[in-house]
């Protein structure tokens, strides 16, 4: 039920190849905060790369967007922050999370790969699991690069994922909303998780 970075594919409910019929280069990113530092941060993302990147300021649920990122841990416990949020307004998400991660990675998701499972609500559609930190509640280093390695997950996702009855990941999905990476119980600073975002963009999309 899920469609995963990389040449593993999975399929969902929803997922019929349906979509644009001139499919962008990039997605959408809808960078979203609640906090005006990470406003702030996320703002030099927006001016800095080449692509439809724009900020919101408030809950990433506020967007209309087909699929949210969650920037959980590798277990796919979903108990704070922003997880959190998403638990309680997609019953049995977490479950979903766990049970996809249990299946095909053996209980554990690495950082660096990313997952994505139907949020059994039509907007938005799909949850993203892209890992920040490996146990729940852990705090990150200051020189960690797990929000780089996140978001490169969910970019490869979008640009090469494929669902399992063949419809391109990015045919189904042409906007993703995207929280803090690891900004809030990880600790890392705003600033620290745009440039790596920024990067990770860059080295998908446009080859840097």
């Amino acid at each position: 039920m899920t469609a995963e970075s990389g040449t593993h594919t999975r399929n969902g409910p929803g997922a019929d190849g349906t979509g644009a019929s001139t499919p962008s280069a990039t997605p959408e990113l809808v960078l979203c905060a609640l906090d005006e530092p990470l406003v702030q941060a996320w703002n030099t993302v927006r001016d800095s790369v080449t692509g439809p990147v724009r900020v919101h300021q408030g809950s990433v649920l506020e967007v209309r967007a087909q699929a949210v990122v969650s920037p959980a841990n590798s277990l796919g416990w979903m108990r704070g922050g922003i997880d959190a949020v998403y638990a309680r307004t997609f019953p049995g998400i977490e479950q979903q999370v766990r049970s996809t991660v249990l299946a095909y990675h053996g209980g554990e998701l690495p950082i660096g790969e990313a997952v994505v499972v139907p949020t059994g609500a039509p907007v938005p559609e799909w949850l993203i699991s892209a890992p920040t930190m490996r146990q729940p509640g852990e705090s990150l280093p200051d020189d960690t690069v797990h929000p780089y390695l996140a978001a490169r997950a969910v970019f490869l996702l979008w640009r090469d994922g494929r669902f399992e009855q063949g419809a391109r990941f990015r045919d189904v999905v042409t906007t993703i909303a995207m929280p803090g990476l690891g900004t809030g119980v990880g600790g890392v600073f705003p600033a620290t998780c745009a440039r790596q975002v920024s990067a990770a963009w860059e080295e998908v999309f446009l080859g840097r």
